[in-house]
């Protein structure tokens, strides 16, 4: 039964911004009940409508591409270009969290170099199992990004500011670590680098760890409770943090999940290649987030989506991809990249506004 008292006082008399209550009715049949899940539901399918969008601009653009040139779409170059793709997808995937709550992580690419020297090292010079060493690459990326969360907070600094300075730290570490040299004499033969480093069932392992990446994380976004504060936070932190959640706690979370993944797709690199590279993912920050936004992942936060940005990050890999098959100059190849990513934020934002617009009325 429904008690009369709360249902009154779930809308107080003379209050005009709220529907008319029945007290003889449940209350999930009220209106004002009926509202929040209703738009609820036309926030999720918007999502899907975002995601589909991007992924119908991936199909195209690879269906142009091959008109002009077939040897793009075969097989073999397809799945390179994926492979390609996917160190920028795993940290667009960690970099969908402090974004979806108004953060951002400017020191991914110094991470990401300073996980795989952390590595190599251990393997090299400390003579660790490559698969023990892998771990603590990737534990290291976590750490890295417990640190910015942390100075972040205490210092009271924007994200923005803080992460700038210390993807200076973190590549500085890198390369006073290996002496600024490439670090390699690991043992390539290693089931470590044959496995991670090549293929399982014809996919490259690569592929397969960013699918699980982006699945995790998907499902912790959208599933879990940490996932709901931070989109949460990102759609009004003052009144998230009136209801009682710790935002200072989230973000630190949030920015820890960031270098979580860039120690992921650090020891990922250095299973493909074998070696450790400090200037390696120089200008990878960036490339991820213009992958999230691409994906749907909006600056102003309160939503995110984590396949979205491996779509995005696919969709900068052909992009890359094709200016090579049309023999594009290596010094306009910076120019056409950074015209596709403002393109296609601009479509995404025109597209945007037209679907929020018709959600509104």
């Amino acid at each position: 039964m429904t008690d009369p008292d709360v249902a009154s006082a779930s809308a107080p008399p003379g209050d005009p911004s709220q529907p008319p209550v029945d007290p003889q009715q449940p209350l999930e049949a009220q209106p004002a009940a009926e509202a929040e899940p209703a738009r609820a539901r036309r926030r999720g399918r918007s999502r899907l409508l975002d995601e589909t969008g991007v992924l119908a601009v991936l199909i195209g653009l690879v269906a142009v591409i091959g008109a002009f040139r077939p040897d793009f779409v075969t097989s073999d170059n397809l799945v390179e270009t994926a492979r390609q793709s996917s160190y920028v997808g795993i940290l667009a995937c960690g970099m969908v969290f402090p974004l979806a709550m108004r953060e951002v992580d400017l020191s991914v690419g110094g991470t990401f170099a300073l996980s795989i020297i952390a590595a190599t090292l251990l393997i090299r010079d400390g003579g660790v199992n490559p698969w023990l060493a892998a771990a603590a690459g990737v534990l290291i990326g976590g750490v890295l990004g417990f640190a910015n969360g942390v100075f972040t907070t205490l210092i009271r600094v924007p994200s923005f500011i803080a992460t700038l300075g210390t993807l200076s730290v973190y590549r500085g570490l890198a390369l006073a670590l290996s002496d600024g040299q490439q670090v390699g004499g690991l043992p390539r033969d290693d089931s470590f680098f044959t496995v991670v480093g090549g293929s399982v069932l014809g996919v490259p392992g690569a592929l397969w760890i960013l699918a699980g990446s982006a699945i995790l994380l998907t499902v912790v976004l959208s599933r879990t409770r940490f996932g709901a504060q931070v989109r949460a936070i990102g759609s009004n932190p003052e009144a998230a943090r009136f209801t009682g959640i710790r935002v200072d706690w989230v973000r630190i979370k949030a920015l820890t999940t960031s270098g979580l993944f860039a120690g992921v797709a650090g020891v990922l690199s250095m299973a493909f290649f074998a070696a450790g590279d400090p200037t390696v993912g120089q200008g990878y920050e960036l490339t991820a987030i213009a992958a999230c936004i691409i994906g749907g992942t909006p600056l102003r936060g309160g939503t995110g989506s984590v396949p979205g940005a491996v779509i995005g990050s696919l969709i900068l890999s052909v992009v890359a991809a094709g200016l090579v098959f049309f023999n594009v100059p290596i010094n306009w190849t910076t120019f056409a990249t950074g015209a596709v990513i403002l393109l296609a934020v601009a479509l995404d934002s025109g597209l945007r506004r037209a679907r929020q617009a018709r959600l509104n009325a």
